[in-house]
């Protein structure tokens, strides 16, 4: 069979999830980036959506892993069969191979990067490269990356958030740290452990933080109360609790404060040319923790720099990463 010209895809590998952009159509998969194995014959079982259902609910021999950690790769085998998965997906039938780019948190090693090529290749890349998170979600931002113009973007993903000043088509000073939307969930399980004996999974949490949570404490007592069920630690049995947001907002205070830090820390090291061209057209805020009620005027009022968030906050990566296969004769030299 003659294979058509394969499109090329760009593929935001995120540590919660994966969304995958083909070239002149747009993003055609989002997807959970978990997959469900069988622990006895080591085979996948399913991928995606599928395996985030059994996530807390498998028998002894499936485990559903989430094969990405803090935005790199921790298990190699089963981030491949992932990544083989979602590229055969994402492409039309007989079109051949694609070439791949892949984004990777700012302050990946050169190993980390060589492991996300590899994995991408073995998956069925014809060839794959490598963009950096903040760089591509300024560009699915809009944001004029190559104009001799500073623009600064935070991109709080599920494992890390990346916080960039980017001019001339480059980053200027960055910092990539490991808060992000997971550590909110777990601030949130870890919370409501020791504030209401009730132990919750990882779910619960994650739907906890998407219905009432609020990066400001003042804020989150304007919002309902939230009904959660769990395992009362004391009894053992399965029981439902009345949540009050402000203790959801008390919760994740230490990863919004680190979040600021990195954002100060990150302007503290940038040149005063930019650090005015970003007084004028402020800090865009893109990737699912953008969503967090209440961030933009929490970090606006710690850093006295207006602060917006992307209008598709959860594409922009993507968005960057495929509209960068534009440019990809560039990336080849």
């Amino acid at each position: 069979m003659f294979g058509f010209g394969a499109r090329n895809i760009g593929i935001d590998l995120g540590t919660a999830n994966t969304i995958v952009f083909s070239e002149g159509k747009g993003i055609v998969l989002r997807e959970p980036s978990v997959v469900a194995k069988n622990t006895k014959t080591d085979e996948i079982v399913s991928v995606g959506s599928e395996a985030r259902a059994m996530i807390g609910r498998t028998p002894a021999s499936i485990v559903a892993i989430r094969p990405m950690k803090d935005g790199v790769i921790a298990d190699y085998d089963t981030t491949v069969s992932m990544m083989k998965y979602y590229i055969d997906k994402s492409l039309e039938p007989h079109s051949g191979r694609p070439d791949v780019m892949v984004c990777v948190p700012s302050g990946v090693t050169e190993v980390e990067k060589r492991a996300v090529i590899d994995a991408t290749k073995v998956a069925g890349a014809k060839d794959a490269y490598v963009i950096e998170e903040p760089f591509a979600a300024a560009i699915g931002a809009g944001l004029p990356v190559m104009d001799p113009t500073g623009s600064m973007v935070v991109d709080i993903g599920g494992g890390t958030t990346d916080v960039a000043t980017i001019s001339l088509g480059g980053i200027v000073s960055s910092r990539s740290i490991r808060m992000a939307g997971d550590k909110l969930d777990e601030a949130i399980t870890a919370y409501v452990r020791q504030h209401y004996n009730l132990l919750i999974g990882e779910r619960t949490a994650e739907q906890l933080k998407i219905d009432v949570a609020s990066a400001s404490v003042e804020a989150a007592k304007e919002l309902d109360s939230q009904s959660v069920r769990g395992r009362d630690l004391i009894s053992g049995l399965p029981q439902t609790v009345e949540i009050k947001p402000e203790d959801v907002a008390k919760a994740i205070q230490e990863v919004v404060q680190a979040i600021i830090t990195a954002i100060k820390e990150t302007l503290e090291e940038t040149s005063p040319e930019i650090a005015a061209d970003v007084i004028d057209h402020g800090i865009v805020l893109t990737g699912g923790g953008a969503q967090l009620r209440h961030l933009p005027e929490v970090i606006s009022e710690a850093t006295k720099v207006p602060v917006f968030v992307a209008s598709e906050p959860l594409d922009c990566v993507a968005i960057g990463t495929g509209e960068s296969l534009k440019n990809i004769d560039v990336m080849k030299k």
